[in-house]
């Protein structure tokens, strides 16, 4: 094609030049033509801060800087259908005395591929996540959740039961569809108001 040989066609003395433009801008150079190009050109997607206003002020203080910070690791997944602040509430629940909290730190990146998997399930229904009833619960909170077991897969925080504008029942087969594609493996529990979706890595229903 012309256009392939006019590239090969280039002069040898250019591609020298460019070769030594290159070497005396150096790196630092690079990073200032970088720094002065619009963020927009590279295709990057700025992360939006996730608003964590009138939350229960007690249960952020007990929480501490950890908020924050699980907030930007929640947006950070992009996902679509759902957003951060919708798994935070989750969270900012008491029963009783015992307030629940977030999941230590090591437990963080346990809940993206089931966030991940709601998310497609959303894509496929066509709807939006209405609510997440229940994420993460701490041993102490879970020991207060009637019907909970006392290995629930939520204190893991691999385990979310979730609301849509449509019926459980239309959730689950949805669920139990996508994971049968290979898009999860965990288990998917109907209940009548919600849907609990987990991804422990063996398929279980109920």
């Amino acid at each position: 094609m012309p256009e392939a040989k006019i590239l090969t066609d280039v002069p040898q003395e250019l591609n020298l030049n460019r070769r030594k433009v290159i070497g005396t801008i150096g790196v630092g150079g690079l990073a200032l033509v970088a720094s002065s190009t619009p963020a927009s050109a590279f295709f990057f997607k700025k992360k939006e801060k996730v608003d964590l206003s009138g939350l229960p002020a007690t249960w952020v203080r007990m929480q501490g800087k950890n908020l924050e910070d699980y907030a930007d690791y929640l947006a950070g997944l992009r996902l679509d259908r759902l957003t951060p602040r919708q798994v935070i509430d989750a969270h900012a629940k008491r029963r009783g005395s015992v307030w629940n909290s977030l999941p230590p730190k090591q437990y963080w990146r346990n809940m993206g591929p089931t966030l991940k998997a709601v998310d497609r399930v959303a894509s496929h229904l066509g709807q939006p996540v209405k609510e997440i009833v229940s994420a993460y619960r701490s041993p102490a909170y879970n020991a207060r959740c009637a019907g909970a077991s006392r290995g629930s897969w939520h204190q893991a925080n691999v385990a979310v039961d979730v609301k849509f504008p449509v019926r459980a029942s239309s959730v689950a087969s949805m669920a139990r569809s996508l994971r049968s594609k290979g898009h999860f493996r965990g288990g998917v529990g109907r209940y009548y108001s919600f849907t609990h979706i987990d991804t422990r890595g063996q398929n279980v229903d109920w």
